[in-house]
C-alpha cells in the first residue's frame, strides 16, 4: 500500500498483534497520530528519522537511527525523514496484557 506522502507500508495482521514493514521516502512526514490501547514499537532498519512526540502539550523530539528499537507512548507522535534516502522501519503494534513474559521467551525454544 502506497500512502499519500509516499510512504510504502506492507501491513501483516494476526491474531494478537500486527506487524508493518515501511519504507519513509526522504523529505517526508508522517501523519500525527496516537493509540489509546495499542502498543506500538518501531525499529529502525536502514536511514535516519525524527521521532515528535507531544508531552504536556509541548513538542518533544529525537533522532532515531539504523538499530534503534523505540516502544512509543500513547501521546501524539509522527516521524520525519529529512535525509537523503528512504528510511525502512518495521512496527510491531500489540495490545499488551501487563503480564512478565521474559521467563517464556527465554525458555520456549525446543530443538528438533
Amino acid at each position: 500500500m502506497a500512502k499519500p506522502n509516499g510512504t510504502k507500508v506492507r501491513y501483516y495482521l494476526f491474531n494478537e498483534y500486527e506487524l508493518h514493514y515501511n519504507e519513509i521516502p526522504p523529505k517526508s512526514e508522517q501523519d500525527w497520530h496516537h493509540h489509546e490501547k495499542i502498543s506500538e514499537s518501531l525499529l529502525v532498519l536502514d536511514g535516519k528519522l525524527i521521532l515528535q512526540w507531544k508531552e504536556k502539550g509541548n513538542l518533544k523530539q529525537q533522532a532515531i537511527h539504523d538499530g534503534d528499537l523505540i516502544e512509543m507512548e500513547n501521546t501524539p507522535h509522527n516521524v520525519v525523514n529529512n535525509g537523503k534516502k528512504t528510511a525502512k522501519v518495521i512496527i510491531l503494534k500489540q495490545v499488551l496484557s501487563g503480564k512478565n513474559r521474559r521467563a517464556l521467551f527465554k525458555k520456549d525454544k525446543i530443538g528438533d
